[in-house]
């Protein structure tokens, strides 16, 4: 054996430099759609709320959401949070949520990896049968309920935030496209929501279709933006912008699904899931239509066929609309732990995009 292969085999650690940041982070995915969790490392954000925190990272750490999520360390559809104190003591801690664009205010499949990572970690008291969580998310707080069986979590469930519908059957006309029918709702974030059955696409909502997807996605998102001056959240500005696209499309005959969801969000990132607060704002939806009732679930697949159930469970007044709490299940994994550096000398430590 080679003395060099010997030195491969017995160092195999490295030791950073002291004025190199590391940040650890655990790293998941829900339905497919990723997740990287950021536990140690991170500067002190300052606020006295997640939306506060949430304005504080954007403006003095910005630079650390791109180096954590853009290459060399991610991809252009790496997702990412950060935890840190809730609003008040009634809560069990506060998330910030990190994408290609920016900061988003609701994101259901981290809400289902990071309530099952928190029994993973002990981070709470783990018990058999239902562990509740209370969440503190920039759109509101999120009840989450972990299921655990024979110590291994099954699935976790959670009750979105009241969600509800700005317009249905709008439209908006699109240079190269056509004219697009949309229904318009919020459910942790607004959407524009497009049935592929109502609109005539040269595309469907499979792998193959993926360019194709981004490519339509964005130019809805950007035509209802310019044409829509009424996306506004009834009590947070912070929160009153449109978040992303999201088609609608049957599914195949032999899935045994009710239907299959593929959103565009943030800068043209598609979502591996079904997209939690997505299938929230369709619960609200189709409550709307009256093709969901209380006791209804439906269950909606994503373009990996991962599979998300949804269901409304309560209904409420909120601001000038009537709004449901929207009930989304999902499960998550735990697919490695990390310990990025950052060089300072290195011309690429803020990372970078390629598409």
């Amino acid at each position: 054996m080679s003395k060099t292969y010997q030195n491969i085999l017995s160092k195999s650690t490295f030791t950073p430099n002291k004025d190199w940041l590391q940040i650890k982070t655990i790293d998941m995915h829900t339905g497919g759609e990723p997740l990287r969790v950021i536990v140690d490392g991170f500067p002190e954000v300052k606020g006295n709320s997640v939306l506060e925190y949430r304005r504080y990272c954007k403006e003095n750490f910005d630079y650390l959401r791109t180096a954590l999520l853009f290459e060399p360390r991610g991809h252009a559809d790496m997702y990412g949070c950060i935890l840190v104190p809730p609003n008040d003591n009634d809560a069990d801690f506060g998330i910030i949520f990190l994408h290609n664009e920016g900061y988003s205010t609701m994101c259901g499949h981290a809400i289902i990896a990071i309530s099952t990572l928190a029994v993973e970690m002990n981070w709470i008291e783990v018990k058999e049968g239902e562990n509740e969580l209370k969440i503190d998310a920039p759109c509101g707080r999120i009840t989450s309920f972990a299921n655990v069986k024979n110590g291994q979590v099954m699935g976790v469930r959670f009750h979105c935030v009241p969600s509800f519908v700005v317009g249905l059957d709008r439209t908006v006309d699109i240079k190269g496209v056509g004219t697009i029918s949309y229904d318009l709702a919020y459910g942790g974030a607004f959407y524009a929501y497009v049935d592929m059955a109502k609109n005539n696409f040269n595309f469907d909502l499979s792998r193959d279709s993926y360019r194709a997807i981004i490519t339509n996605g964005m130019k809805i998102k950007n035509a209802v933006v310019k044409a829509d001056k009424k996306i506004l959240h009834p009590f947070e500005n912070d929160l009153s912008f449109l978040y992303g696209t999201i088609f609608i499309d049957n599914t195949k005959q032999n899935s045994g699904n009710d239907s299959k969801n593929v959103c565009v969000f943030a800068e043209g990132e598609v979502d591996r899931s079904p997209t939690g607060s997505g299938v929230s704002g369709r619960m609200a939806i189709h409550k709307a239509k009256r093709e969901i009732d209380f006791g209804e679930t439906m269950t909606i697949e994503s373009i990996t066929g991962s599979v998300f159930k949804g269901s409304v469970i309560a209904e409420e007044d909120y601001g000038p609309f009537t709004a449901v709490i929207p009930q989304v299940e999902g499960t998550a994994h735990i697919t490695g732990m990390h310990t990025f550096i950052i060089d300072p000398k290195d011309p690429m430590k803020k990372g970078f995009i390629l598409r």
